[in-house]
């Protein structure tokens, strides 16, 4: 079992759920959170000031997959999450020792 995290644009979120679907990926955890990557930040203005936006909101999903499945569905979240653009975000996969299902107990991939 491997962990799937992706760290994505928040508008792109409907998209990756829906690419995540269409490959039989199920379920995810969604955060909202705030960060920067090589663009920085960025600056705006707010009546008439300007100022600096150091983090920029972003979508963290964390997605538990079986083995087999781990490159569908990277490329899901790779390809509906793409715009070109900087800040487009980071995907990383990590090994996942144990899963327990805590309503049944199932355990690992029967949990999954």
């Amino acid at each position: 079992m491997q962990l799937i995290t992706a760290v994505i644009k928040p508008h792109m979120l409907d998209e990756v759920k829906e690419a995540l679907a269409s490959v039989g990926i199920q379920g995810m955890t969604v955060t909202e959170v705030k960060g920067f990557g090589r663009q920085g930040g960025h600056t705006e203005t707010y009546r008439g000031a300007e100022y600096r936006v150091d983090f920029v909101p972003k979508v963290k999903l964390e997605i538990v997959v079986a083995e087999g499945d781990v490159q569908k569905g990277t490329e899901a979240v790779a390809g509906a999450a793409q715009t070109g653009k900087i800040g487009d975000g980071k995907i990383w996969v990590t090994p996942v020792s144990s899963i327990v299902r805590i309503r049944t107990g199932e355990l690992d991939g029967d949990a999954i």
